[in-house]
């Protein structure tokens, strides 16, 4: 009898695990490049959700963390993303470049509203050879949601860098 036990328990986990929701946390950012009311530049990249966007996510759940993430930073670093880091390598805090809350929403991906959208425009007063962007909770230091590094986009004065922000929840 002992053993049928126990293989019904094995059962029982076996079927929970392959029943099991699995939640992550995916998405996307786009770049849209403008110079005189023109976009010269569209890039979409995928992104990277480091672990303390994660361990933030899950204290949203549960009202333990109460700061959602809204700020948009850009920087001009080059080590690509780790799933360890907690801040851009180079962020800008010049020249129209600094961080910023930007416009959130949710949109469809493809259930009903699974997605966060957040969306920023930089105005840009300085040069920049603009290379890496995040998502924060904070307009300083703060928790990063997500990060991710991309070939030189080169700003100069007058310039505008309008850059979106899509993390799915799937």
């Amino acid at each position: 009898m002992e053993e049928a036990v126990g293989l019904s328990d094995q059962c029982t986990k076996e079927v929970r695990k392959n029943m099991a929701e699995q939640v992550k946390l995916s998405g996307e950012f786009e770049l849209r490049h403008l110079r005189d009311g023109q976009v010269i530049d569209r890039r979409v990249i995928k992104n990277l959700v480091v672990n303390a966007g994660k361990a933030a996510a899950a204290g949203l759940l549960n009202g333990v963390i109460t700061n959602f993430f809204e700020h948009i930073a850009i920087g001009t670093g080059t080590v690509a993303p780790a799933a360890g880091d907690t801040a851009l390598g180079a962020e800008i805090t010049t020249g129209g470049g600094a961080r910023a809350p930007g416009t959130t929403s949710r949109v469809t991906t493809t259930v009903t509203n699974d997605t966060a959208q957040i969306v920023l425009t930089f105005n840009f007063t300085a040069s920049f050879a603009v290379t890496e962007s995040g998502v924060f909770d904070s307009i300083s230091a703060g928790a990063m949601l997500c990060r991710q590094t991309f070939a030189a986009v080169n700003v100069v004065n007058g310039d505008s860098l309008q850059v979106t922000w899509k993390i799915q929840v799937s």
